[in-house]
């Protein structure tokens, strides 16, 4: 029997959207409830791990971008004036 593919974040989210209003309606019998109760458990643990790769993408993008932006840079490489006396903030 092939495997499953998981849903995507979406597809799951939806899903267990789904799954609680149904366990909300008070409407299933104990055996559906538990069967839906075990379905969004592993829902909800395959979006917790999306999201949490999601996260280290992010923050290693921004991490990223930080260490370019932050490396070190001459005055010559900004073109500002090396007065001592210079006490106003030049933007350009």
């Amino acid at each position: 029997m092939p495997k499953k593919s998981s849903p995507s974040f979406e597809q799951a989210m939806s899903e267990l959207d789904a799954i609680v209003e149904q366990m909300e309606s008070d409407q299933l019998p104990l055996e559906e409830l538990i069967s839906h109760y075990e379905r969004g458990a592993k829902l909800l643990n395959d979006c917790e791990s999306t999201l949490g790769a999601a996260k280290k993408r992010l923050e290693t993008i921004k991490n990223a971008g930080t260490k370019s932006s932050s490396t070190p840079t001459t005055r010559a490489q900004t073109n500002t004036p090396s007065s001592s006396d210079d006490d106003e903030i030049r933007l350009f």
